[in-house]
């Protein structure tokens, strides 16, 4: 038996999915959660960290990237930086917005637009829609 990604948006589903666990052989593994954020979800989310990045609010520099390591750690997500090999300085590490689900990441669209609407962020047609 492959692996099976079942969504349970419906009965249909669900009962399918019980049958997949009845038919399951010994050991198998099942796992529940919460579905991710969507493609429309991240590209919001690129959209407005892009245009902070050009803002350049508070007079920071910083990449997209930079910005999102910061935004999720305003959320309590764990967010660690290390050195860079070359001494280009350190980097952001150990998070990863693919795996938010789309409550997460609904808030961490929030914490950017309303932290970009303190400091007189131009959205682009793409973030105000």
């Amino acid at each position: 038996m492959s692996g099976q990604t079942v969504i349970l948006c419906g009965q249909r589903q669900r009962d399918f999915a019980k049958r997949l666990i009845d038919a399951a052989p010994a050991d198998a593994v099942v796992n529940v959660r919460e579905a991710t954020r969507n493609l429309d979800q991240n590209a919001l989310m690129w959209a407005a960290l892009s245009d902070v990045s050009r803002a350049k609010p508070e007079g920071r520099h910083w990449t997209p990237d930079t910005w999102k390591a910061a935004f999720m750690h305003v959320l309590g997500h764990q967010v660690q930086f290390v050195d860079g090999l070359d001494g280009s300085g350190p980097f952001p590490i150990g998070f990863r917005s693919s795996r938010l689900t789309k409550k997460q990441m609904a808030d961490l669209i929030t914490v950017i637009l309303e932290y970009g609407d303190r400091h007189g962020v131009r959205w682009t047609k793409e973030v105000a829609a």
